[in-house]
Parts: C-alpha cells; sequence; structure tokens
C-alpha cells in the first residue's frame, strides 16, 4: 500500500508540474505517467496477500475486524485492508525457575501456597493452538498479544487457584497427576471461551521448602529401611523352616532304619551283593566271613 500512496503523490506532483511554465512544464506528462504505473502497481501488490503454511489471515478496513478468515495460500483482497497473522499451529508457553527454559529470561516460576501454608514452586509448560475460525474473535477482543494477555495469566491464575486444595507434599507425590488433571480442565474452560484451545499441560517440576523435602527424605528412607528389615526377617524365617524340615526327615529316616531292618533282610542284601562282586569281571578273590560277618575282598591288583 506504501507504493501506491507514493504513486499517487507523483501524480498529484505531476499535476502541479503541468501547471508550471515552460520549460518545467513539459516534464508534467512524464511524472503523471510514472505516477500513474507506481499507483497501480503498488495497489495492485497489495491487492496480493500470502498466507504462510500453519497461519491464517484477519482483515481489518479502517479499524473494523473483518468476519473472514485467509486460510494459508495466495489471497486477492481489498487493498485498503490491513491482514493480520495469526499462528494456528501447537504452541508451548513456559514457565521455569531456571534462567534459560522459559519464554521469559530470568525465574519466571509459579510460586504458590498449598492447604498448608507452605510455598510451593511449580515449573510449567503450556501446549495450546489458536482455533482458525476464531482468529477475527481474539484480535478483535483481545489483540494479536494472546500469548501474555490469556495464556501466560490464565496459566498462573488456575495453578495458584487450584494449588490451595492440596498439602505441599501431597503436591510433590502421590496426587501429582490429580492436581495436573484439575488444573487442565480449569484453563481448557477458560481457553475455550477466548478463541484457544489447550493441548495439554505439563508439570515440568514442583520444589518444596528444603526442610519439607529434608523430612520427605528422611521418611522414605526409613520406610526402605524397613522393607529392609522385613526381607531380612522375611529371609531367616524360611531358613529356620529349611533347616526344621530337613532334622524331621533325618529323624524320620533314622526311625525307619532302626525299626524296619531285621536281621535276615541285611543278610539278604549281603548276599545280593557278594553276587554282584562274583559276577563282576574284575579277578578278585572272596573270602566269605561267617553268616554275620561281612566278606572281605582281596584283589589280585
Amino acid at each position: 500500500m506504501f507504493l501506491a500512496i507514493v504513486g499517487i503523490i507523483i501524480l498529484f506532483v505531476g499535476s502541479l508540474v503541468k501547471r508550471s511554465p515552460e520549460p518545467a512544464g513539459k516534464f508534467g506528462g512524464i511524472i503523471t505517467v510514472i505516477g500513474g504505473i507506481i499507483a497501480v502497481l503498488g495497489l495492485g501488490l497489495s491487492s496480493v496477500k500470502v498466507i504462510d503454511s500453519g497461519r491464517v489471515g484477519v482483515q481489518v478496513l479502517f479499524g473494523k475486524v473483518q468476519p473472514d478468515v485467509l486460510e494459508s495460500g495466495l489471497h486477492i483482497v481489498n487493498p485498503l485492508v490491513e491482514v493480520t497473522n495469526f499462528d494456528v499451529r501447537t504452541q508451548n508457553y513456559t514457565m521455569s525457575a531456571q534462567h534459560n527454559e522459559g519464554d521469559i529470561a530470568g525465574d519466571d516460576a509459579i510460586r504458590v501456597l498449598s492447604s498448608d501454608g507452605l510455598e510451593v514452586t511449580v515449573d510449567l509448560t503450556v501446549l495450546f493452538n489458536v482455533r482458525s475460525n476464531k482468529a477475527p474473535f481474539i484480535l478483535q477482543s483481545i489483540g494479536p498479544d494472546y500469548v501474555n494477555n490469556i495464556v501466560r495469566a490464565v496459566a498462573r491464575t488456575a495453578i495458584r487457584d487450584n494449588a490451595v486444595n492440596y498439602a505441599a507434599v501431597d503436591l510433590y507425590s502421590v496426587k501429582r497427576q490429580e492436581f495436573q488433571d484439575r488444573i487442565n480442565r480449569t484453563i481448557a474452560a477458560s481457553f475455550t471461551k477466548r478463541g484457544l484451545e489447550l493441548e495439554q499441560i505439563l508439570i515440568r517440576n514442583i520444589s518444596l521448602p528444603s526442610s519439607v523435602k529434608a523430612s520427605i527424605e528422611s521418611k522414605i528412607n526409613a520406610e526402605q529401611e524397613a522393607q529392609k528389615m522385613t526381607f531380612v526377617l522375611q529371609k531367616e524365617r524360611q531358613e529356620a523352616d529349611r533347616k526344621r524340615v530337613e532334622a524331621q526327615g533325618i529323624a524320620d529316616y533314622q526311625k525307619i532304619l532302626s525299626t524296619g531292618l531285621s536281621d535276615k533282610q541285611l543278610q539278604y542284601e549281603s548276599i545280593l551283593a557278594q553276587k554282584a562282586i562274583a559276577l563282576s569281571p574284575n579277578a578278585k578273590v572272596i573270602i566269605i566271613g561267617n553268616n554275620k560277618g561281612t566278606p572281605i575282598l582281596l584283589s589280585d591288583k
């Protein structure tokens, strides 16, 4: 549009030069033609708008936001309109205590008070996108800086409003997911009213006061020691049961031997053993004792 304005100015200058006395007047026609060409070229270029991929355009004519949205691609529009681009892809906004991680330099973490009056520090990332059909509404009611005006403000408020319902230790451990789900619902409802869509809330870190953290670590260590001692006692009981069973088995075996073996049975077993030795291919000398004796084996080797 700037080029068209320059062309119109040159046209006006050319018309003035035409009215001037000679010899300057003869250049008026040339200046007018040049001004006309520049003005037409400027209007033509102003009428062509290219919207990049992943973006939409919102038209503003004399301060009034137009309801039609320009999708990505080439468009012919009124040369007098101004087009504001909106990114409709997934965006993220991070608030972190680390100086180089957040969208704002320095410590930008959210500090909240828990139900037990302790200060808890929360690092948060918000994943969201602009709903393309709501881009005109956002431009008209919020403005192009919707990240600071809506995303940042709503997320920080939701964290503070919901954290007061939980104790600091619960936020750090057992109820962390419940807390995340709760603020996710709160922020999603607020975003929807304002033309944004929440994709996900990511609680990156929750930091407790050092005294509380030390108490938690001490409790965890005590629980681990208790579990370890329970395991040791269980193992000792199992070993004692094993020895008890082993002793009972030996006692039962000895009892069976003392009551179940007779002299005739022992003599019969001895005859079987002698027969096996006699059938052995190895050379040997067998001296048989009396009926109650044990044979003496003499080998020739």
